[in-house]
């Protein structure tokens, strides 16, 4: 069983103690705390509703949805719908907020409660500390009967998501569907097996291969968007002579992508591609965390724009592309974010506008795939010992690494002249991540080596 409290959520598996996992009890205290928070922050009081396709999914936003009205709070419940639909939809319903009942990539025991403000943006890093003092100290005031809050469900905010990414300018419609491209889809039986084919359907995708488009909520396969879990589908875009492959996780706010060769596009660079595509359009900055890869810098250089770093975590991208007032932004793990719709990861918004630059490139997407560098990723951890902090760590890597450029927004990132490495503490276990890159595996293999050999 686990329960994980954080400024950006509550997370935690089905069943168990109260305060040990994800019980109702829990789900009653979170969602009060941040109901309250709305309430006092002087926003509409009026939250909006929306979840993945998670088996427990109906008992917890039943769950919600009683104590968001019993605290005198109106709810929007946009039922079955992805993360970036609720989103989009607070700003639009003129909501204080929302809720998204998803555990993203977690297996199928997990759930959580994603929290948004009145901009459909993940709260700050202080509202989300001021929800977590409130739920500790449980100083909630429930409404009056009289003063209950209503319920209203919405099933149209799909469509109006969809009608929005495809009225965005750089998305091409036109292109795509004079392309004729054929795509298989791998939903893992959430809400993208039928909001993916849904926005293709928008953009003149008339072959759809579907894999796992049931959103049933039984997931067929690790439901985190990595090589190791998408043989299927990548062996589907060989089989059935696709021209892409799409992958979205539970929530559809990450895109993977399989060329037409069967093989992954890589996570990492669906971003990439989707730069590639719009810098020369629209022309600004490009903006992504410390533990992307290179090849996102690369793109930024390649087209003469500002490029900055931001620490992990979305809400960090978005405060950094904001500052920076950058027109393309995101995560590696393939995560877009266009603020020409919205300020949040968008799966929806990534497969418009990479089909448009697919579209209009007269490539293949292997050929386009063979167009960007490749880099090579290695990710391990320091096992700290028993009385050992990571402040602590961190330090001495700093210190012994003096000579070397470094970032200290997130932790420690490196970079030498052939690849960088990263190292971050963990928020639940005693360890340091640390992440290198280089353009070879041996050499990203020999910087990450370097810290354990300065450790000895």
């Amino acid at each position: 069983m686990a329960l994980i409290t954080s400024i950006s959520g509550i997370r935690g598996t089905i069943g168990g103690a109260v305060g040990e996992a994800l019980t109702p009890v829990d789900i009653i205290k979170f969602t009060a705390a941040y109901g309250t928070w709305l309430k006092s922050a002087g926003n509409a009081h009026k939250v909006v509703l929306g979840r993945d396709a998670r088996i427990s999914g109906d008992v917890v936003a039943k769950l919600v949805t009683g104590t968001l009205q019993g605290l005198g709070l109106d709810v929007i419940d946009l039922g079955m719908a992805t993360t970036p639909t609720v989103e989009v939809a607070v700003v639009d319903e003129k909501a204080g907020g929302g809720i998204i009942l998803s555990a993203s990539h977690n297996p199928i025991q997990w759930n959580a409660l994603k929290l948004l403000n009145e901009k459909g943006e993940f709260i700050s890093h202080e509202a989300g500390e001021t929800v977590l003092k409130i739920a500790k100290e449980e100083s909630f005031n429930f409404a009056e009967v009289l003063d209950l809050g209503k319920y209203e469900e919405k099933t149209d905010w799909l469509q109006r998501h969809i009608d929005k990414v495809c009225a965005m300018p750089l998305v091409n419609v036109e292109a795509i569907k004079k392309a004729n491209f054929k795509v298989a889809v791998d939903a893992v039986n959430s809400v993208g097996g039928f909001a993916v084919p849904a926005m293709l359907e928008a953009l003149g995708v008339t072959q759809i291969e579907k894999l796992h488009c049931d959103p049933t909520g039984h997931f067929a396969h690790n439901p985190e968007p990595l090589p190791e879990n998408i043989t299927e589908i990548c062996q589907v875009v060989k089989d059935k002579n696709c021209d892409l492959g799409i992958i979205v996780d539970p929530d559809v706010d990450r895109l993977a992508l399989v060329c037409d060769n069967g093989m992954p596009f890589g996570e990492e660079y669906t971003l990439v591609a989707v730069a590639d595509y719009v810098l020369p359009r629209r022309k600004g900055a490009l903006v992504t965390n410390l533990s992307s890869s290179q090849a996102i810098a690369d793109m930024a250089k390649k087209h003469g724009f500002p490029f900055a770093e931001s620490a992990v975590g979305e809400v960090n991208v978005v405060n950094t592309m904001k500052a920076n007032n950058a027109v393309i932004g995101g995560e590696g793990n393939g995560g877009i974010i266009d603020p020409e719709l919205h300020y949040g990861r968008d799966s929806l918004v990534g497969i418009a506008l990479f089909l448009s630059h697919l579209a209009t490139s007269g490539m293949t997407s292997t050929e386009l795939r063979a167009t960007y560098p490749d880099y090579f990723m290695v990710k391990n951890k320091i096992q700290l010992t028993e009385g050992v902090s990571p402040e602590a760590m961190l330090e001495l890597l700093k210190n012994t690494f003096s000579t070397i450029r470094q970032n200290t927004v997130d932790g420690l990132k490196l970079y030498f002249e052939t690849g960088w490495v990263l190292l971050r503490k963990s928020n639940t276990e005693p360890i340091i991540r640390v992440y290198s890159e280089a353009g070879t595996m041996e050499e990203s293999k020999r910087l990450n080596q370097l810290i354990f050999d300065a450790i000895v």
